[in-house]
């Protein structure tokens, strides 16, 4: 009854503000954001740092108050750039002639080791998936010391039809590349080197390609943290040419990594390469804003929002262009945040709980800024009651149906569908959650440190459309326009689905906000224990 309560007092008081929050101020966000001025807002560049610094005048425009260091709007992110050469080398000896790979065509990577130049030349062994999952009773490891060996995996996860396997199609963080080589750290390997396929990435080799073949911002190495020596990609193709060497190919050694009874195959071949490496220390920032809340002792703790504002700048040229200019992906998140931080500031009467509004820095470098903030939250994890994340809305239409991802795992489900129901959506479960799109933006840094975090995201049911006008569009932005530099702003999109959706998720944030119990993850979840440890019971 008393959340009912709450969103009766909210549509009498508060009905005009959630329509206050326009298409159009969104609109112009995103506009600037992505113009060729701000060069893809890469990080510690001159037009990522004028993202940050219009992000945090566009919050004391709002109204909210610098809720960063020193009475900034800023928190210092210190990262390490690391750019491989296009002269560094990579090829492969062991049966018969030397095979060389090419790079960008080919390979890229990078070291984690955060030096100048790496030179390595070690032994390849085939660890399949490269998972250690004890509750699945998984170990593609077994019996195999690598320590000081290169291995050779897919990226995903094993048997994703078979839903009694991980989660079936759901892919959960085992099957991230991210999880792959800190893994390989773990078991002492020198380096890691992922066979890209499509339907197992989820998405093409260019977005590989591009990705890696531009600086990446790094935590920095603390002086007794291992790192990986090398940490690459490589082509189906060229996969399927080095599997050759060892009388395997893709397919099957892809059909293997498949079984629990799967053992590490050693290649009897030896990976050479030659990294040259620019670094250089990179200053970064996220941004953060408050507004304050109405009570005395709730306005100590927090509705969060996040948004990343960084994309991957000036990189490699695709039809004539090198700015990656990232005008979905993702200025459209920090278009509605800021909506979202003008409207919350607009309220006579504020809700109880304060407003926390975080853009965060190097999300493309493998969610850095989130992480950063986790580890070191300017407020407490466990005075956070939920995090509200945007990344990547479509500007096609206004969609009947939302996606909550994450929402379902927490005891704020209620209000999650109590607001839907409010904008008339229905909540549909991931559309793609082979993509594992839960563990690849700023939430899962959040969820990782204890706060329940949702993202929401736009469904694919489009009024006025056929029902399989979602998918077709998402598979067309996914193959010509995700991470390419013609992710580009249109004078003609249609911004009312991105409103409806910002509105929706100011309702809940509101919710939330006003409601006496601190939310929290549902008994079982993998996130719950880190919530506990917060201090949230």
């Amino acid at each position: 009854m008393r959340t009912v309560f709450i969103w009766l007092c909210f549509a009498v008081e508060g009905l005009s503000q959630l329509q206050d929050v326009t298409a159009s101020r969104i609109k112009a966000h995103v506009k600037f954001l992505s113009s060729d001025l701000l060069e893809g807002r890469g990080v510690g560049t001159r037009g990522g740092d004028l993202a940050a610094d219009y992000i945090a005048s566009m919050f004391a425009v709002a109204g909210a108050q610098p809720a960063g260091e020193n009475g900034t709007y800023f928190q210092q992110v210190p990262l390490v750039g690391v750019k491989t050469g296009g002269d560094s080398t990579l090829w492969v000896t062991g049966k018969g002639k030397p095979v060389d790979f090419k790079w960008q065509d080919e390979w890229v990577g990078s070291t984690f080791r955060q030096q100048p130049r790496q030179d390595f030349d070690a032994e390849m062994v085939f660890v399949g998936h490269g998972i250690v999952a004890p509750e699945e009773n998984w170990n593609d490891f077994k019996d195999v010391d690598v320590r000081g060996k290169i291995i050779v995996l897919f990226t995903n996860e094993p048997q994703p039809d078979n839903p009694d396997v991980f989660k079936g199609k759901t892919l959960t963080y085992y099957g991230r590349w991210v999880y792959k080589y800190e893994q390989a750290a773990r078991m002492g390997a020198l380096g890691a080197l992922i066979v890209h396929t499509t339907p197992t990435a989820g998405y093409g080799w260019q977005v590989v390609r591009n990705s890696w073949s531009k600086e990446d911002p790094q935590v920095k190495v603390e002086p007794n943290q291992y790192a990986l020596a090398f940490a690459g990609w490589m082509t189906q193709d060229a996969g399927d040419k080095l599997f050759a060497l060892a009388g395997h190919s893709v397919d099957e050694l892809m059909k293997a990594a498949d079984s629990r009874d799967f053992r590490p195959i050693p290649l009897g071949l030896h990976l050479r390469g030659r990294l040259n490496e620019t670094i250089r220390q990179i200053q970064t920032k996220n941004v953060v804003a408050m507004i304050p809340g109405s009570d005395p002792k709730l306005k100590n703790e927090y509705v969060m929002y996040t948004a990343h504002w960084d994309h991957l700048g000036i990189g490699v040229t695709v039809n004539g262009d090198t700015i990656y200019n990232g005008a979905i992906d993702n200025a459209t998140g920090c278009g509605i945040i800021l909506e979202i931080a003008r409207a919350w500031g607009s309220l006579e009467q504020k809700p109880r709980r304060s407003a926390l509004f975080l853009a965060v820095t190097a999300e493309e470098a493998g969610l850095r800024g989130a992480e950063y903030y986790a580890k070191r939250p300017l407020y407490p994890l466990g005075k956070t009651a939920i995090d509200i994340n945007y990344d990547a809305l479509y500007p096609w239409g206004r969609t009947k149906d939302i996606e909550t991802a994450g929402a379902e795992r927490t005891t704020a489900w209620s209000m999650v569908q109590e607001a839907a129901k409010r904008f008339q959506y229905e909540i549909t479960p991931d559309a793609r959650p082979e993509q594992g799109s839960y563990y690849r933006s700023d939430q899962f840094m959040l969820a990782r440190g204890g706060v329940p975090a949702i993202e929401v995201k736009m469904g694919s049911l489009f009024y006025g459309k056929s029902s399989q006008y979602g998918a077709e569009m998402f598979q067309e932005y996914n193959t010509l326009h995700y991470h390419q530099p013609s992710d580009q702003f249109h004078e003609d999109w249609d911004f009312s689905g991105i409103q409806q959706a910002a509105g929706f998720g100011m309702l809940l944030g509101m919710n939330v906000a006003n409601t006496e119990m601190m939310p929290t993850w549902n008994p079982g979840d993998e996130f719950l224990p880190a919530r506990i440890a917060s201090g949230v019971k």
